[in-house]
């Protein structure tokens, strides 16, 4: 039987030039979700099946998969960190393993006791040394986005950092296995931190099972709620880019400083103040390479 497309309750067969298959269908190039799909009789084309169950199988593999925390943080020492920021720390939550975490929220959203012993030694050794910013990156959700999209995005956010608020004080990194969001304020509170920055694993979709999250908390604390962070999502190689991330980073850090809050109180920005930050750090960045 020939492939057809059903278009507004029309069969259009996948041979001919119907406008309406030629519209619907040109929409694949520019998405990767499931439009214009291809049907043999009133059924889905065979392989569109297949995709789908190839998708659904990347989705739940990246769910289950394990993070690798020594790799993780062999590979992102070697990014050009600031003073005292590199990653240092390798955490866990409450939650023991996979299936605990899925099916336990709350115990991913507490550190376990080796993790805050960990935290407290070291802030006791340091004395009262206070940061401003305290970097989180957390499996979530999908470990494979960590492992493909922290890297790249710390690559592109350092520099900036480095030059538009040299004066910035990074706690040292950790990395935290079975980990959800709130889990980061309790890593920045026992750091003394000001801000956290938790890049975490997103729940996988079908077309994007390594997404990438970033969520910024100002004054990160036991009863901070959703309403009290800012969220960049979707951050990957097909998604958000790395440098676009990036920029929308540095303006919540440097918002949060200047207004000590963020979350709803802290709007998002346009395109347009992304582009103009971008070229005058871009300025900045030049002219700092220009002293030495």
């Amino acid at each position: 039987m020939r492939d057809e497309f059903v278009t507004a309750g029309h069969i259009e067969e996948a041979a001919g030039t119907s406008p309406v298959l030629d519209r619907v269908g040109g929409l694949r190039r520019f998405t990767p979700a499931r439009v214009g799909l291809r049907m043999a009789g009133t059924s889905l084309a065979t392989s569109e099946i297949l995709d789908f169950q190839l998708a659904h199988a990347r989705a739940r593999d990246a769910v289950y998969a394990a993070l690798q925390p020594a790799h993780l943080m062999a590979d992102l020492r070697t990014l050009d960190w600031p003073v005292d920021g590199s990653p240092r720390f390798l955490l866990r939550s409450q939650a023991k393993d996979r299936r605990t975490y899925l099916q336990r929220p709350d115990l991913g959203r507490r550190l376990d006791e080796t993790s805050r012993i960990v935290l407290e030694n070291f802030s006791t050794a340091e004395g009262a040394w206070i940061f401003d910013l305290s970097i989180v990156v957390a499996d979530g959700l999908s470990a494979l986005a960590v492992e493909r999209n922290a890297g790249p995005l710390l690559a592109e956010l350092l520099p900036l950092l480095a030059g538009v608020t040299p004066a910035l004080r990074v706690a040292p990194t950790s990395i935290l296995e079975q980990g959800r969001v709130a889990a980061g304020d309790e890593v920045a509170m026992a750091l003394h931190a000001s801000m956290v920055v938790v890049l975490i694993g997103e729940r996988p979709g079908l077309s994007s099972p390594d997404s990438l999250g970033a969520y910024i908390t100002w004054n990160p604390s036991s009863n901070t709620t959703d309403a009290n962070r800012n969220c960049i999502s979707n951050i990957r190689s097909e998604g958000l880019s790395y440098r676009d991330a990036a920029v929308r980073l540095l303006y919540y850090i440097r918002e949060a400083l200047r207004l000590k809050q963020t979350g709803v109180a802290l709007k998002d920005p346009t395109d347009d103040l992304c582009e103009a930050l971008l070229n005058t750090t871009g300025e900045t960045l030049l002219a700092e390479r220009g002293k030495l």
